[in-house]
């Protein structure tokens, strides 16, 4: 037989019991459209947190104080071996190779009064080389001074929100402000950089780390974060510090966190989120094979006349099976595409009326999802083609 009498036959087979074809490929292309439409919000929010983290660089390496796998200063009440990390420990990481620049960090909360008005916000404690590390700029004024660390001045920048809702349109620079119990001069704003994971740092005020452990009355620091030059594996410059800080502690009592081998974990665990949303969708695709099998096997019975005269004029038993699974992949091939266009128009509809929520779908997922409901097809077509290609052609003829 003819590939086009073929497809002929079951294009008729098709649009002879339009309801009942329709039903049939809508339960595929409603579980195309749940596929598409998961794990393009799961894609979405991967690219998301990922473009989150590498705004600030992609070569950062963190220090922090204690050992994360052996509990380090972590459990209150329990004697450590683990030092605070100190201002020294950072001017000394600042000396290795291939380090571009080092920032102490201290972080806390404290009520900032200026101008008559009274603001409780985040206070950052860090050094000169912020800037570098986490790649941000000053919109007017400066910076803080690169002064040494016993006699850092009370100076403050300000974020561009903090700034608006203590002076307005007012000029900050040159003011005296209180944060805590201290007073602050301030000598520059922040440009805007917006949220990070609901942290709004424009709603914040950089102080130099020496005043900020006097402000928060703190032994030691939170953390070092250090920016490594561009190409140099970070591995190296981890091995690097580990030697530094265990030399000056006397033992391995830091851990040290890459921001290549946070962002590797950090996608590993995207990644099973957005294949765990596709296999919830993946559901209703099992339930549209489900379909596509009984409507199928409906179909052999009813055409079991049609069957016996092919096979009587000649038709080969493989002929019968292509027939019958040719009907089935069309049909789960054309409730695919329907999915394929439901799923990325709720895809963008939810893009357009929540932009707030990240949606992508990728042309993988596209074609993946296209031949996987075609996959399906012929899965659930292969019994009932077997059925109709086995049957005894007397006995079919003879059926009515």
């Amino acid at each position: 037989m003819l590939i086009t009498d073929s497809l002929k036959l079951a294009i008729r087979a098709i649009t002879s019991q339009r309801l009942r074809s329709f039903l049939t490929l809508l339960g595929i292309a409603v579980g195309i459209a749940a596929v598409i439409l998961l794990t393009s919000i799961g894609e979405g929010i991967h690219r998301y947190v990922l473009a989150e983290f590498t705004q600030f660089g992609t070569n950062v390496v963190g220090i922090h104080p204690g050992r994360t796998k052996t509990g380090g200063g972590a459990l209150s009440g329990l004697p450590s071996s683990a030092r605070p990390l100190s201002l020294d420990d950072a001017e000394a990481l600042a000396r290795l190779p291939n380090v571009v620049a080092v920032s102490p960090s201290v972080f806390g909360n404290a009520e900032v009064n200026a101008n008559g008005r009274l603001r409780r916000v985040s206070v950052y404690g860090v050094g000169p080389g912020m800037l570098t590390v986490f790649k941000l700029k000053v919109r007017s004024g400066q910076f803080l001074p690169a002064d040494e660390a016993g006699s850092a001045r009370a100076q403050v920048v300000l974020g561009s929100k903090l700034k608006n809702e203590l002076y307005g349109s007012e000029n900050a620079l040159g003011t005296r402000v209180r944060i805590g119990g201290l007073q602050f001069r301030v000598i520059g704003i922040m440009e805007s950089k917006g949220q990070f994971l609901g942290i709004d740092l424009d709603d914040t005020a950089w102080v130099p780390a020496a005043r900020a452990l006097e402000l928060f009355n703190r032994e030691g620091l939170n953390e070092i974060n250090i920016s490594a030059a561009e190409g140099v594996p970070s591995a190296s410059v981890v091995a690097a510090v580990k030697e530094m800080m265990k030399a000056r502690h006397g033992h391995e009592d830091v851990t040290i966190i890459s921001q290549d081998e946070m962002l590797s974990t950090l996608g590993g665990i995207l990644d099973v989120l957005t294949m765990a949303v596709g296999a919830l969708g993946g559901i209703s695709l099992l339930v549209g094979g489900v379909g596509i099998v009984t409507i199928m096997t409906i179909a052999v019975t009813e055409r079991t006349n049609e069957i016996g005269l092919l096979v009587a004029l000649g038709a080969r038993r493989q002929t019968i099976l292509g027939l019958f699974l040719g009907e089935a992949v069309a049909l789960a091939a054309i409730g695919g595409l329907v999915g394929l266009l439901l799923g990325m128009g709720l895809a963008q509809l939810i893009s357009f009326f929540v932009p707030a929520l990240p949606v992508h779908t990728p042309l993988s997922f596209v074609l993946l999802a296209e031949a996987l409901a075609a996959a399906i097809g012929l899965a659930a077509g292969v019994l009932p083609a077997r059925r109709a290609a086995r049957l005894d052609p007397v006995e079919a003829l003879r059926t009515e």
